[in-house]
């Protein structure tokens, strides 16, 4: 049994009648979330599926959705992700492809017309749950199966990317990678550390973050094995966040950078957020103007952090320690490596290590990396992105390499161009995308998101605006003005989705 598997079943028992999740303004019980993990479990075991099996889950930022996140990774199995939001044909294709002896859905999910005949197609079975952990039933006991049920020895989550550059891949994130992951983020919460006894706690963490993403899973089963109660917000809007905060009074709560723009706009009372000591923000670059406009509006630190699905979660962040003694001199860092993962910047062509202080490709070495990388003896794991790491261990993250628009020979990220853009008072929001050019081979193209009564500006006043703080080659060819971008579930733009945005302006 692993070291999760164990702090969940021991948690889980402590107190059935403690309060751990907040919905809509109606509170849940670790009592209701055990007597529906027990449901869960005793269909899985009808099934006949052992530790290990890979269980596909539906997610959704709903209670019975966390109860079906428990009951699969308490009973040491693994659990797949999957979209629900996505186009039928573009789920049934995804499921087509996986081989899963069960899906697990809610009641809304598992009679989308056409998933019984997919499910049917591939002999899965089918287990719907009530999405307010109304029930459990096996909606469908599958077909005839040859061979061994498929297993994913290890794996705790077979967990979908975002699909920020391209079509969503799955990662397979191990157990052990996700206990050296909390243990090092567990060290910013002073006094405990992830291998303390199972125990309650008080506080609230904030889940708004879809639970598809590795934010939204990773916040809730950090909270859960804390012990700590879970205010879940299906999608977020200004009004049911900033609700939820006055109902349960959370010290911390997290807000992506999109997010934090639409409270900055939405002229929120600072008396609202009272209880917030600090806010977390990642998924997306975070530009240290709008830090410190959150600081200035709102008196509340933002501490950014950085990680991937395929780090199984963050690898550096700020403490809020750090940020009082240090945002001014660090600011716009993505905070400081955790203490168990080594990181350097290397040349990008040559491999060669380079002095604090340079920009280069990030390498990491760590044990929730993977077996491959541990920092003793393990090899450089090679990211994509443009980083900076100085001599206190602060990293600063400049953009991605490999989304890089080669415009006539000449290089531009389009990270460098969106923080052009967010200096324009009348944007609230910029993304940039190459686009194919018969000339030049690509050209930056800019979708814009005004703020709320701004007017439009003309192009060639955006391009006279960007040129004195931009090269003459980094300045957009395109511009378009939207009400929101095509995003993926954790709110990032989408390069695919705003490609063919600018695509279809084109035709």
């Amino acid at each position: 049994m692993s070291l999760i598997t164990a702090k969940l079943r021991a948690i889980m028992a402590l107190d059935p009648a403690r309060t751990e999740i907040d919905f809509e303004g109606r509170d849940y019980s670790w009592g209701d979330l055990a007597r529906v993990v027990q449901g869960i479990e005793a269909e899985l075991d009808s099934l006949g599926l052992p530790a290990d099996a890979r269980v596909g889950v539906m997610l959704r930022n709903r209670p019975g959705h966390i109860a079906a996140i428990l009951a699969v990774l308490s009973g040491d199995r693994c659990l797949v992700s999957l979209n629900p939001i996505l186009p039928d044909d573009k789920l049934f294709a995804d499921l087509a492809g996986l081989n899963l002896p069960v899906v697990i859905a809610d009641e809304g999910d598992a009679a989308r017309p056409g998933l019984a005949g997919c499910l049917a197609a591939t002999g899965t079975a089918l287990i719907a749950i009530g999405a307010r952990m109304e029930g459990v039933r096996l909606a469908s006991p599958g077909g005839a199966r040859t061979g061994a049920i498929p297993t994913s020895p290890g794996v705790a989550i077979e967990m979908l990317t975002s699909g920020t550059t391209g079509t969503p891949k799955r990662v397979a994130l191990t157990r052990a990678a996700f206990e050296a992951s909390f243990t090092g983020f567990t060290k910013y919460e002073k006094g405990r550390e992830f291998a303390d006894q199972p125990q309650l706690r008080s506080g609230v963490t904030m889940v708004n973050n879809p639970l598809t993403h590795i934010g939204g899973i990773y916040g809730c089963i950090g909270a859960l094995m804390a012990g700590r109660k879970i205010s879940l917000l299906e999608k977020f809007t200004v009004e049911s966040w900033v609700e939820a905060i006055r109902r349960n009074r959370p010290r911390v709560a997290g807000a992506v950078p999109s997010a934090l723009r639409m409270l900055l706009e939405a002229e929120v009372d600072p008396a609202d957020l009272s209880s917030l000591t600090a806010l977390i923000s990642g998924t997306a670059p975070l530009s240290p103007d709008l830090v410190d406009a959150v600081l200035e509006r709102f008196g509340i630190p933002v501490l950014a952090n950085y990680g991937a699905t395929e780090f199984a979660g963050a690898i550096a962040g700020w403490s809020l320690d750090d940020f009082k003694a240090h945002w001014q001199a660090k600011r716009g860092s993505a905070g400081r490596v955790h203490a168990n993962v080594a990181a350097r910047i290397v040349d990008p062509e040559t491999g060669a290590e380079r002095p604090h202080g340079e920009e280069g490709l990030l390498e990491l070495k760590g044990e929730q990396l993977g077996p491959a990388h541990r920092i003793d003896g393990g090899a450089w794991l090679r990211t994509t992105d443009r980083a900076v790491l100085d001599a206190d261990g602060f990293l600063f993250i400049r953009g991605r390499a490999d989304n890089a628009i080669i415009r006539g020979g000449f290089k531009v990220h389009p990270d460098d161009v969106v923080k052009a853009l967010h200096q324009h008072p009348a944007v609230r929001e910029a993304a940039v995308i190459g686009i194919a050019d018969d000339r030049l081979g690509a050209v930056p193209a800019a979708a814009i998101i005004l703020k709320d009564g701004a007017e439009a500006p003309k192009p060639d006043e955006l391009k006279a605006f960007l040129k004195d703080r931009l090269i003459a080659y980094q300045v957009p060819v395109h511009f378009r003005f939207v009400t929101d971008f095509p995003r993926t579930p954790s709110m990032k733009p989408s390069a695919p989705g705003l490609k063919a945005l600018f695509e279809q302006e084109a035709a």
